[in-house]
């Protein structure tokens, strides 16, 4: 629709997996290689997890197309099976013929039989193979224990079955669990596919722009790459949706580039939000109006629907009845503009603007109100200047985690309730879901049972009860941490360097060993006394020491941080 106006060859923001799209960022790399490294181990389970959007499948096909010649591939992407059901797709994908049987359910034994056949006959032709699953976050715990099962099918030189998970970040926490406690500790490479920087979100826009065919002045200016990235949180996927309707949105209202208040708009529709009352099906709105569909049914719903401000006097004004009427494109271009002129703030109605109040006023803050906190917030970069202030650090502008990183101070960015930053017991930037398009952020610095201290960007400390807080916290959460200069992602089973000296050494102290010798790989002993630590921190016991469990292990180590529980002498 809008390809010819901005002189592209395509549509550029498709979320298919289209290879000639593939924009490699260095962590999508860094998952590359896992998986590749993963292959040449010599069996044994390889996960690969991402949020939603994050790009995994299409590490993975980068992945099959660069595995050698003598690997064969079974590819599984409907991991909802039983046990038989997966045995038979994994017998079906490697073209394994099973033998004759009579009637009745062929048993779960003659599957892993014939699986086995195949497996060793392969690898006397010196041939390996390689079982793919996505999606692995939906596999059952007895489907997980089965194929842990097929990967004991091994020679006296290598294991014959190689098996990657690729999943949502639950899979982690799935393969946490004890009982499958066997399968974790076959794990020989974990790599967590993590978002786009704000640097690499501008670079992916303009790969995708160039491989489209873009070649006269870009749709989306440089300078709206910083939004573009907080509007995205840095998920592939949701840059292609926000970049798809902001260039539908910049043709309907004739501009030659994407603006902010394009921007913004085509997020309110995107990312919308039934907490921030958005119309339902606003999807349609500029693709009606790209289409020339201006009649009286349109603007009788108002096309600020989409944005929670309808108009009274154009839905009075407006036809009950009108049949659509379909008008060339430019005049529907500018018909679509003054259409979208935005009410004034009098004309919403007093119910709309009164309900936060009353809202707040029911949660319950003390002494001051959650809506008077919020509108102090802060902006994301200030408030991450203000927490790193904490610190002793003054940052200049730029990317504060990024300067903060050059002073080993590392950025962690977490989903959790008040609870586990109790538990932390780290001062934190919260999120706010106020606004679903532009988040608010506030620097929380105490907590207590009752309340939480807040500070906004007045730089006041203001006292709230901590079910008004909850009711606007998003759940998102970042904080600072000190991490040993050579740690990398996260320590995992049978990694070795320096940052597992480190982790051996910290525990040690922690526990009153004598110091552990250098060089020594994250063993079974050391994972079981990690594990300890993490149970008794009330962290995920998953013996892999990540950002939260570092936090702890300085914090137990003595080190002088800033710290949440403070006033309560933790």
């Amino acid at each position: 629709m809008y390809t010819h106006y901005f002189h592209l060859k395509q549509p550029p923001f498709s979320i298919a997996p289209d290879p000639r799209y593939l924009f490699m960022s260095e962590r999508h790399r860094e998952a590359l290689a896992h998986l590749l490294y993963g292959v040449g181990s010599g069996g044994g389970f390889v996960l690969l997890t991402g949020e939603i959007g994050a790009g995994k499948t299409t590490v993975c096909r980068c992945f099959m197309e660069q595995i050698p010649e003598n690997c064969k591939l079974a590819y599984i992407f409907n991991p909802k099976l039983s046990v038989e059901e997966l045995l038979l797709s994994i017998c079906d994908e490697f073209g394994i013929v099973l033998p004759a049987h009579g009637a009745g359910a062929v048993s779960v034994k003659t599957y892993v039989d014939a699986i086995n056949a195949y497996l060793l006959a392969s690898h006397a032709q010196g041939r390996n193979n390689v079982l793919i699953i996505d999606e692995a976050q939906n596999l059952s715990a007895a489907v997980l224990e089965q194929l842990r099962l097929l990967t004991n099918l091994e020679t006296s030189e290598r294991k014959l079955l190689q098996i990657i998970l690729i999943g949502q970040p639950e899979l982690r926490s799935m393969v946490a669990q004890p009982e499958l406690e066997q399968l974790a500790q076959r794990v020989i490479a974990r790599y967590h596919l993590g978002s786009l920087t704000a640097a690499e979100t501008g670079a992916y826009v303009e790969h995708r722009l160039a491989v489209a065919g873009a070649v006269a002045s870009a749709p989306f200016p440089r300078t709206l790459m910083p939004l573009l990235h907080k509007l995205t949180k840095g998920v592939p996927r949701r840059i292609n949706l926000l970049c798809d309707r902001a260039l539908l949105g910049a043709y309907v209202e004739n501009q030659p580039q994407v603006t902010r208040a394009i921007l913004r708009k085509a997020a309110a529709e995107v990312f919308a939000s039934t907490e921030a009352g958005r119309a339902a099906q606003p999807s349609a709105r500029w693709s009606m109006l790209a289409a020339g569909v201006l009649g009286g049914v349109l603007l009788s719903a108002g096309v600020w629907l989409a944005y929670g401000r309808a108009s009274s006097s154009v839905a009075a004004s407006a036809p009950s009845a009108v049949a659509a009427t379909t008008v060339p494109a430019a005049a529907a271009r500018a018909s679509a503009a003054a259409a979208l002129t935005p009410a004034p703030a009098s004309a919403q109605p007093a119910a709309a603007t009164a309900a936060p109040a009353l809202a707040q006023q029911a949660a319950g803050t003390v002494p001051t109100t959650a809506a008077a906190v919020a509108g102090t917030a802060y902006n994301q970069a200030d408030a991450l200047r203000a927490l790193a202030a904490r610190w002793d650090l003054k940052l200049p502008d730029g990317e504060p985690c990024a300067l903060a990183a050059r002073l080993n101070l590392r950025c962690l960015t977490a989903k959790g309730g008040l609870e586990e930053l109790r538990q932390l017991d780290r001062p934190a930037v919260l999120t706010l879901h106020d606004d679903p398009v532009q988040p608010n952020y506030l620097l929380l610095t105490a907590l207590d049972d009752d309340y939480a201290t807040l500070l906004g960007a007045d730089g006041k400390p203001q006292r709230i009860k901590l079910a008004a807080l909850e009711a606007r916290y998003s759940g998102e959460f970042s904080t600072y941490w000190r991490a040993p200069r050579s740690w990398r992602d996260e320590v995992s089973a049978g990694d070795k360097g320096p940052d597992v000296d480190w982790l051996a050494r910290r525990l040690a102290q922690i526990y009153g060993l004598k110091k552990p010798a250098e060089g020594q790989p994250l063993n079974a002993a050391l994972r079981t006394r990690l594990t300890e630590f993490q149970n008794e921190q009330k962290l995920k016991a998953d013996g892999v020491a990540g950002p939260k469990t570092f936090i702890r292990l300085y914090q137990q180590g003595g080190v002088r941080e800033p710290r949440l529980l403070a006033a309560e002498g933790k």
